[in-house]
This record gives structure tokens, C-alpha cells and sequence, in this order.
């Protein structure tokens, strides 16, 4: 692709990961006065009209039955519990120390998908996954005082992602996309619904009205990675995730008053060093032939909007099917 082209996919990407990165915050405003089963089930709710207006646009035959049924109910058993410590932790953690350990998901991924796939991980790789694994270390600290629940949770939502991107990378070609965009927000839905009466506090306008807009900012922020991906390479637009963690210290610092100390700064410093090697390292064709990391589109799935590669899907195909239903 032309310089140009890169240039561009990169702007959108980090345009994308600075308004994902504002509704994290929203997520962590917001969980300081509510349950993370209440806050989900809004944040689900105001998604699926959304979400809904996008299906009117798939025009493939077919049903909403799984043909991995066992790997579709693992993926939205997973999703909810990733989306519950994933907003768990945004609740009880200062954002620079709860990214971080998010950022170990193409660290966690490329460990899982040696078994699920089958991908071969050399020296160099392996290497690089060991140091991240200390970067992550260094930022939990399990020995100090000051970890608790909510890094037990992060640390629970970056495997549970990491997860379930294998088992989308593993049957994604052969499922529909509407099937792995349903049922993850269905699960969730449902099971925030049960919850939600023992839990529910009441929320004034103004709160719903941020849920809102978490749902508005989470599908522009979609159709911004969306147009990232179809204008440059994985291996450029991936690594712009790691931007959120400059979001993150500025909205820290002046929303929340969090501070920073150094070993969490050298913690990450580390574990964005092993993941960008990570990415650019399965760039290289005759290294990886999975590419699960760069494959794996979305940020941190929680459920709440769709995947970036089954949404991506269903924008290349409005007037042709997939070429997996066609056989």
C-alpha cells in the first residue's frame, strides 16, 4: 500500500482507539456508583438497535444456528465474564495500571494459540512472550499490599479475551458473522437481566445518557477501525492500541487524580515493548501462518458491540454472501 495509505489507516486507528479509550472512562465514572452487571445491561441494551440496523443489511441465506455450538456457548459464557472483570477492574483500578494489563492480550494470545491452532512460536517470539509475561509481573506486583480483586479481575479479562479471539480466529471462517455477533451480547444481556434486580440502583438522565453515548461512540469508533483495516496493513494499524495507555495517564491525572509511580511505568514500558515485537514479528510471512494476534481485530471484547472482523464482514458483503456459505 502506498505511504499515504498507511498514514491515513494509521490516523483512524488512533482516532478509534482515543474515543474507545473515553468510554473506558465513562465505564469507570460510571462503575464507581453501579454494579458492573447494571452498567452492562444498559450498555448492551442501548447497543442492540444498533447493532440491529446492521443486520438489516445482511442479505446471506441462513440461520441463527451455530455450526460450532459447543464454541459459540464457550465464546458467550466467556464474554460476560470478560465483560464483568473488564469493568470491574476499570472500576477499582487507575486506568494506567488497569491497561496495561489488557495490553498482555496479544501476549496471552500467542501462548493459547499454540495448542487451539496449532501455531509454531520460535525463539524470538517465545522470547519476547517471557518478558512480557515479567512486564506484567512488575505491574501487578502479587506480593504488595496494594493488589487486590480488581487486578485478579484485569488479569481474568485479558485471558478470557484472549480466549476467546482464538475461538473466533479458530471457527470464524466457517461461522456466520451474525452468529459470532449475536449470541456474545445475548449472553450478556440475558445474564445482566437476572442480575439486575438485586443489584439496580436508580440512575438520573444524565447517566443513561452516557450509556448512550458509550453506545454511539463504540460504532463510530467501529467504523473508524473498520476504514483503518481496509486502508493499511495489520501490522501498522494493531500497534496504535497501544495509544490508549497515553489516554489513559491524561484522563487519570485529570479526571480521577490518579497518580503514577515507576515500577508501574517500567511494567509498562515493558509489556507494550513485548507486544509490539509480538505484532510486528507475526508481519513477517514466514514466521506465522495464523497470524492470531494480528488477526484479532477488536480491542478487548466485551461483548457489548460487535467484533471489528465480523462487523468488517458484513460491510464487504451487503449484496454477496460469505464465501463459506457458497460451499
Amino acid at each position: 500500500m502506498p505511504p499515504q495509505s498507511n498514514l491515513t489507516g494509521a490516523l483512524l486507528s488512533l482516532a478509534a482507539f482515543g474515543i474507545y479509550a473515553t468510554n473506558d472512562v465513562m465505564v469507570k465514572y460510571l462503575g464507581a456508583s453501579y454494579s458492573p452487571f447494571q452498567t452492562i445491561f444498559f450498555s448492551v441494551m442501548f447497543g442492540f438497535p444498533i447493532v440491529l440496523l446492521m443486520l438489516i443489511g445482511d442479505r446471506t441465506d441462513g440461520n441463527l444456528i451455530p455450526r460450532h455450538p459447543i464454541s459459540t456457548v464457550a465464546r458467550a459464557l466467556m464474554t460476560v465474564l470478560n465483560a464483568l472483570c473488564g469493568f470491574y477492574a476499570f472500576s477499582v483500578l487507575p486506568l494506567a495500571e488497569a491497561y496495561p494489563i489488557f495490553f498482555a492480550s496479544p501476549i496471552l494470545i500467542t501462548l493459547i494459540a499454540i495448542p487451539l491452532l496449532g501455531e509454531k512460536v520460535g525463539l524470538h517470539r517465545g522470547i519476547a512472550v517471557a518478558v512480557g509475561l515479567i512486564g506484567v509481573i512488575i505491574v501487578v506486583r502479587p506480593g504488595n499490599a496494594s493488589f487486590g480483586l480488581g487486578h485478579l479481575a484485569a488479569i481474568g479479562a485479558a485471558v478470557l479475551g484472549a480466549f476467546n479471539s482464538v475461538l473466533v480466529r479458530k471457527t470464524g471462517n466457517s461461522e456466520r458473522s451474525v452468529v459470532i455477533m449475536l449470541y456474545p451480547m445475548m449472553a450478556n444481556l440475558i445474564v445482566t437481566a437476572i442480575a439486575l434486580p438485586f443489584v439496580y440502583e436508580p440512575m438520573p438522565v444524565t447517566h443513561l445518557g452516557l450509556l448512550g453515548l458509550m453506545s454511539v461512540l463504540g460504532f463510530i469508533a467501529g467504523l473508524l477501525g473498520i476504514a483503518a483495516y481496509r486502508r493499511a496493513p495489520a501490522v501498522i494499524v494493531a500497534p496504535m492500541q497501544y495509544s490508549q495507555i497515553v489516554w489513559a495517564t491524561i484522563f487519570g491525572t485529570l479526571i480521577f487524580n490518579e497518580t503514577h509511580d515507576t515500577i508501574t511505568i517500567i511494567g509498562t514500558t515493558i509489556i507494550i515493548a513485548s507486544g509490539l515485537y509480538i505484532v510486528l514479528r507475526e508481519g513477517t510471512p514466514s514466521v506465522s501462518k495464523n497470524r492470531p494476534v494480528l488477526e484479532t481485530r477488536s480491542r478487548l471484547d466485551m461483548g457489548l458491540m460487535p467484533r471489528l472482523t465480523s462487523w468488517s464482514k458484513l460491510f464487504d458483503r451487503r449484496t454477496k454472501p460469505e464465501p463459506s456459505e457458497l460451499s
